[in-house]
């Protein structure tokens, strides 16, 4: 049985897209190497990272962060779990700003957490990453998307690809001068030579996809 660690050599992902994608690698030239992820050497529970994600949807960073300092004071923690989440009532949830949906999904989440169906930070380390989100998207609030982005930055694993994301959608078009974004299943099959460096791929779709006409010419100019 395999054993993944949290991140993946930066380097070799770097030379291998170079390699496979020659019209991402353009792109990879003019934006330069990409920095591996702080989150893949931070500490990582993984209860409280979706606690904080569910928190975090459909809201903004500052009105979300609010809310999470919010919850954070009321049960005395900086630690999203059951055994801290449990210390209020979902009337005292409410009164954080908490949606009556997301303290559903909290609930559900804690509830999952204490009958030992939700994998370990060690249990993930030997699970492959399909398997890691057959885990996870039961619970309510938790879906495809959401796992893939604890899988990218925070368990660091090398070859995820989220098709269904936006950004990524409208970086791989720009990669390919397409007049529309590609669907999620070609976007899927575009992908196919990217592995096993997705993730990587991913990072520069997303810089891809926010790169101006002014970024591009501000880099341009230091190149001269």
């Amino acid at each position: 049985m395999p054993r993944y660690s949290r991140g993946f050599d930066i380097e070799s992902a770097h030379a291998h897209l170079q390699r496979a994608d020659k019209r991402l690698a353009k792109w990879m030239r003019q934006l330069g190497p990409l920095p591996a992820p702080d989150g893949w050497v931070r500490r990582f529970d993984p209860v409280d990272a979706l606690a904080r994600a569910i928190l975090f949807q459909q809201l903004s960073g500052k009105a979300a962060s609010t809310i999470v300092g919010r919850v954070e004071a009321a049960i005395a923690s900086r630690r999203l779990h059951g055994a801290t989440l449990d210390r209020i009532d979902d009337a005292a949830l409410r009164a954080c700003g908490v949606s009556g949906n997301k303290t559903l999904a909290l609930r559900d989440l804690t509830r999952r957490e204490a009958g030992g169906e939700l994998p370990s930070l060690r249990r993930m380390a030997v699970m492959e990453h399909q398997d890691i989100i057959d885990a996870w998207v039961p619970v309510r609030g938790i879906g495809r998307w959401t796992v893939e982005m604890m899988l990218m930055f925070r368990l660091g694993r090398p070859d995820i690809l989220p098709v269904d994301d936006l950004g990524i959608r409208k970086g791989a078009q720009r990669v390919d001068a397409a007049e529309a974004m590609p669907s999620p299943k070609a976007l899927a099959e575009r992908g196919e030579r990217w592995g096993p460096y997705r993730t990587y791929a991913s990072f520069y779709l997303w810089r891809i996809a926010d790169f101006s006409a002014g970024a591009k010419q501000a880099t341009n100019r230091s190149q001269d």
